[in-house]
């Protein structure tokens, strides 16, 4: 995306844009509402200091949309396309990921939600790696490395819209 026409865009269509990098209401709009941006890096700058922090209701909710970790998004949207993409690394095949898709289901008993990990970047290994490490966070300290890494995806996403700028 051209930031010039992110810019010039309704406010739909801007929200629309955004929506793919994190679903987070308070973020999207708060990012949305300081436009126009003179130009990309003011762009990040503006939604990185909106997405610190994201509240534990909007982890919460945006975590609702997103597949585990090993397990190809279903469907079409942009959030299915930018998942696959990202979890390209880990071959659904691989003893690994089966250690990934058995670790999911230990760490979705312990704590209640989806093993949640910015996958761009990382190898299978690096994330059952993470998955074992963070098994043994409290409560407090998941959450808290749950909201770094949904930032970091948010981030990432949406440096990939504006790569070509």
């Amino acid at each position: 995306m051209d930031l010039q026409d992110f810019n010039n865009a309704s406010a739909d269509q801007a929200v629309a844009t955004l929506r793919p990098c994190a679903d987070i209401d308070r973020w999207i709009q708060g990012v949305v509402d300081h436009r126009p941006y003179a130009g990309v890096e003011d762009l990040f700058s503006r939604a990185e200091l909106e997405a610190n922090p994201f509240t534990a209701a909007e982890v919460d909710a945006a975590l609702a949309h997103h597949p585990r970790i090993g397990e190809k998004a279903e469907g079409q949207s942009a959030e299915a396309t930018l998942s696959r993409d990202e979890q390209s690394a880990v071959d659904a095949q691989s003893d690994t990921a089966r250690k990934i898709l058995e670790g999911n289901k230990e760490y979705e008993q312990k704590f209640g939600r989806v093993f949640l990990i910015r996958a761009a970047g990382r190898s299978a290994e690096e994330i059952l790696a993470e998955l074992e490490r963070r098994q043994a966070n409290s409560e407090e300290a998941e959450s808290a490395e749950v909201a770094v890494q949904l930032r970091e995806i948010a981030l990432l996403r949406l440096r990939g819209l504006f790569a070509t700028t």
